[in-house]
């Protein structure tokens, strides 16, 4: 390990974005690879600098203690060629930002990345298994993914790296995706009872990811899977059942009623995220395959992640 860092240590580090996964990634990775002379750098919105909100200020100082260097730019108004100049810069890219500033982000930063000739790069495809739900999903945000697994295959100049990580565990329990509602005491099932769903945390993330990023040999254009839990929705019931104590009403939501429910709202986005995992297809992996079971490194699942969050919200109140 002492061999590779000396390495990172000349190699100049960027991650874009400083949201929920970016400082995770960050906070992970900083105290590993900055070095005096090589700092890690994130890109982040000029906003950020300039008008932050409560969470940016707390994220700004956190990023200042580690010794982070702040780039502001705005990926919406960016050309690609701009980009590429930036990323130029930089030996290894760690992409953070998923698509908040609209469809083509992903693709306009992966050839902007190419076109520079970085020698590493992490895209943002945290999330399912893209090459497994393939095109023609019905999830133009997949659809975009998969073109980027394949951009990336295209070419020989740029190694790559994607971290399959599946959904955030707690949007399983996010008021609008509606498939755990803690206070209606109510669990939906996407698809069926039996169908799976792989999660981690934003924190197991960004420690797998800096331990992915620092493995020797280096891992090279590869799909590694990580996985805090992967549950049955059925088991998932029977969890937030076991950690807050009571029943819940238990709702199927069938495959069939969610793509009849998606013709008749094809923009609604967390009926398309529904409909997604309720298809299974490339939603879930066995945990005993990951990267970090093979490693032996820890990490939550469902059970360990509610236990904290009612913990946390009883202390608050």
């Amino acid at each position: 390990m002492s061999s590779y860092n000396n390495r990172v240590d000349i190699e100049k580090m960027l991650v874009i974005g400083a949201g929920q996964l970016g400082i995770a990634v960050l906070r992970a990775l900083a105290p590993k690879v900055k070095s005096a002379t090589t700092p890690i750098s994130v890109l982040v919105s000029p906003s950020f600098i300039t008008t932050p909100n409560e969470v940016e200020k707390r994220s700004f100082a956190e990023l200042d203690t580690l010794g982070v260097v702040l780039i502001p730019f705005d990926l919406s108004e960016t050309t690609e060629d701009e980009l590429a100049v930036l990323f130029g810069k930089f030996h290894t890219v760690v992409n953070c930002t998923g698509f908040v500033v609209g469809p083509g982000t992903q693709l306009k930063v992966t050839r902007a990345v190419l076109k520079a000739g970085v020698s590493r790069y992490f895209p943002w495809q945290f999330g399912v298994d893209y090459d497994q739900v393939g095109k023609g999903s019905g999830q133009p945000v997949f659809d975009e993914q998969y073109d980027v697994r394949t951009l990336l295959r295209s070419q020989k100049g740029t190694e790559w790296v994607i971290v399959s990580t599946g959904m955030f565990t707690s949007f399983l329990f996010e008021p609008a995706f509606d498939v755990v509602d803690l206070e209606k005491l109510t669990v939906h099932a996407l698809g069926s009872w039996e169908t799976r769903v792989t999660v981690t945390t934003p924190e197991d993330v960004g420690r797998l990811t800096t331990a992915i990023i620092l493995e020797e040999p280096r891992i090279i254009n590869e799909v590694v899977f990580v996985a805090g839990d992967t549950i049955s929705y059925g088991q998932l019931a029977d969890v937030v059942e076991k950690v807050i104590g009571k029943s819940v009403e238990r709702i199927e939501w069938s495959l069939e009623e969610l793509r009849a429910s998606l013709v008749q709202q094809p923009e609604d986005v967390m009926l398309r995220y529904r409909t997604a995992f309720a298809e299974g297809t490339g939603m879930w992996w066995e945990k005993s395959k990951t990267y970090n079971h093979l490693k032996g490194i820890g990490t939550i699942d469902v059970k360990g992640w509610l236990s904290n969050h009612v913990a946390d919200k009883i202390a608050t109140n």
